[in-house]
């Protein structure tokens, strides 16, 4: 089976179910998916059993493939977030997962500043230098590699497990503002310096530094999305 077909058919679906296409309880069938995509029964399963453990439909016998309530629907999953972004509820996703980072992130500051290893304060330093970089040069693809970047560490070196498991949570936050133009259209200088100042509060062991700099990042976040996605 071409992985090329699987991946288009997964994503096309995931996307039409995640955008409201075919709403809670439209039940789908495997002949019409056939059919709408191209490619054989094989492939059609294969991608239902990829949103079955996404939890975004289910099977049953004798009546086919019925797409489960959103409350069901695993949304920490990295592709789930993608596809609800590319949708027209893009707005309250972001708002929702803003949130979420607002809620999380500073502690796992405050908890870096006391677990990172040393080799995580470099990271983190030399990321935020990067990351000023190529805000000066409007550079906004080098910025989202290093910003993704910089979070995934300092989730990781806050040594709690589940908040490192957030990374691509964070990532694919941050990559749909970036594709989506959620955002101004150079990087915010005052957050670059925040980020340069969290990685400094890390290095110098200061949790309530790290703490409050990583929130007013968040907070940022949050009140750019009041300006550009009301």
């Amino acid at each position: 089976m071409p992985e090329h077909l699987h991946s288009r058919v997964l994503a096309e679906l995931g996307q039409a179910i995640a955008s409201g296409e075919h709403p809670p309880g439209t039940v789908l069938r495997i002949d019409e998916l056939e059919a709408r995509y191209g490619v054989s029964r094989t492939v059609v399963r294969e991608a239902v059993r990829v949103l079955e453990a996404m939890h975004l439909v289910e099977t049953r016998r004798r009546v086919g493939i019925t797409v489960r309530r959103t409350e069901e629907w695993n949304v920490f999953d990295p592709a789930v977030i993608r596809w609800r972004l590319a949708g027209t509820d893009r707005s309250r996703q972001l708002r929702s997962l803003t949130t979420l980072r607002t809620a999380v992130e500073p502690v796992a500051a405050g908890l870096a500043a006391q677990a990172a290893t040393p080799g995580q304060c470099r990271e983190l330093t030399v990321l935020a230098a990067e990351m000023a970089a190529a805000g000066r040069a409007a550079d906004l693809a080098a910025y989202l590699v290093h910003d993704i970047a910089f979070h995934r560490v300092m989730l990781t070196a806050s040594g709690n497990e589940m908040f490192a498991r957030l990374g691509d949570v964070v990532a694919e936050v941050l990559t749909g503002r970036t594709e989506h133009h959620v955002m101004f259209t150079a990087p915010d200088p005052a957050a670059v310096t925040l980020h340069v100042r969290v990685a400094e509060a890390v290095r110098a062991r200061d949790a309530r530094a790290a703490e409050d700099l990583m929130r007013q990042i968040c907070v940022g976040a949050l009140r750019e999305l009041d300006i550009l996605a009301p």
